[in-house]
């Protein structure tokens, strides 16, 4: 059999198909490609899906805790599930379905370019790889071998050093740490490529307007990591109007997409360099940070679900849940409640229960294993017990419960839960 010319440098995978069903037919084999056909096609409604977890030996827990990575955040809505069990049926060009969702969550998110990453850590160097080539105007495949010899400086303020830094180092950049606006100043050299700005910091004398404007007078790109910073909803174009060059969100945590997809918002021309040292580009930084289909289908879902909600009922609904807890508890000597909101990260009600452990018998570290060792499991917010995380507002003697990663009915078993434990014998 022969092809026509053009096909003999373009040889696509639908001819191909097409093609080798014809010879598979004349040779009698149309019986077999049907019967695979049939054992790949969609699963019907009302057939039951096998448990893997339980296959597994994997326990299913009650997040009382929060959106945390450990405990794989959080859980898609069903319209996200159903887009992301479609998109697992087709096969497309990679490239095509990174161009089209990103323009189409662009438009979503009043930006002018956007990138689904796998997280907001790869997302964050992404930006980075985006901020070299634009600065030195080299291609993607010289990053991070090269990058020792060019313009590599990344300014961030010393109270925003954190774990994810790691995301930049990876594209071989040198951190540079300024603590007051002075030193930010100075920072600046021909060597600087781009400032982060880590935007639920605790600490920091530069706030994100001021760090934006100084930057910006030297030219240099600014990004900002806003992670865990949804909700509210208009944070996700709040900050891009700001005139950020770039930031990142995860979009496990209040997005409620896939836990290993995140966004990359910003300057189109920014996004367009972050692209070239994404996947699916062989000789890139980006090139292990791959993103399936399902996962990019996911996030554009996950867009259309949450530009759907409102951020006053679902505050509402969180606080709901905590009521509910409360009134379980609120019989336990030297019992005090009280409802905190952080301001930026989780920026949803969290439930902090404060008593004093000689009187109750129990302290809140112990309670933490017993909700633990119980079935179901039940994860309290790892700040249970700690100070530090939410500052005043918890400490040694206090169990954190985050209510709003509880599913339907699960309010009411973490409370009876916590009043059993904390009851005397």
């Amino acid at each position: 059999m022969t092809f026509p010319a053009q096909d003999s440098t373009i040889f696509t995978r639908r001819r191909f198909l097409g093609w080798s069903q014809a010879a598979l037919a004349t040779l009698g084999a149309v019986p077999f490609l049907s019967s695979r056909s049939d054992a790949l096609s969609p699963i019907s409604e009302s057939a039951s899906p096998e448990d893997y977890y339980a296959k597994l030996g994997v326990e299913k827990i009650i997040n009382a805790a929060g959106t945390y990575t450990y405990l794989t955040a959080a859980v898609m809505p069903p319209q996200v599930q159903r887009a992301v069990a479609e998109a697992a049926l087709h096969p497309v060009v990679l490239k095509d379905l990174q161009i089209a969702s990103g323009d189409y969550i662009a438009k979503r998110l009043r930006c002018e370019g956007a990138l689904v990453s796998c997280g907001a850590s790869a997302a964050l160097t992404l930006a980075t790889a985006a901020c070299i080539a634009n600065a030195n105007g080299v291609p993607a495949n010289l990053i991070p071998e090269s990058v020792g010899g060019m313009k590599n400086e990344v300014i961030v303020q010393k109270a925003h050093r954190y774990e994810y830094d790691h995301a930049m180092l990876l594209c071989g950049v040198r951190i540079v740490e300024v603590t007051t606006l002075d030193d930010y100043r100075r920072a600046f050299s021909p060597r600087t490529i781009m400032t982060n700005f880590f935007n639920s910091a605790e600490g920091g004398e530069i706030d994100r307007q001021i760090w934006l404007e100084v930057a910006h007078k030297h030219n240099v790109p600014c990004h900002m990591d806003a992670a865990a910073d949804m909700p509210p909803i208009e944070n996700l174009w709040k900050y891009t109007s700001m005139g950020y060059d770039l930031v990142c969100f995860s979009g496990g945590k209040g997005i409620r997409g896939p836990q290993n997809a995140g966004l990359l918002l910003g300057k189109k021309h920014f996004i367009d360099l972050a692209m070239e040292s994404n996947n699916p580009n062989s000789d890139a930084v980006g090139r292990g940070m791959k993103v399936a289909k399902e996962q990019i289908v996911g996030m554009v879902a996950a867009v259309d679900w949450l530009l759907e909600q409102n951020d006053e009922a679902d505050q509402a609904e969180y606080r709901r849940r905590a009521d509910v807890i409360v009134r379980e508890v609120k019989t336990i000597p030297t019992m005090k409640t009280e409802i905190f909101v952080p301001a930026v990260a989780n920026h949803v009600p969290h439930l902090m229960l404060a008593y004093d452990p000689q009187v109750v018998g129990i302290t809140p570290k112990q309670v933490q294993e017993r909700l633990r060792a119980q079935r179901p499991r039940i994860e309290l917010n790892p700040a249970t017990g700690s100070s530090g995380r939410f500052g005043s507002h918890s400490n040694e003697n206090t169990i954190v419960v985050g209510t709003w990663m509880l599913q339907p009915g699960e309010a009411e078993i973490v409370g009876r839960q916590l009043r059993a434990v904390l009851s005397p014998p």
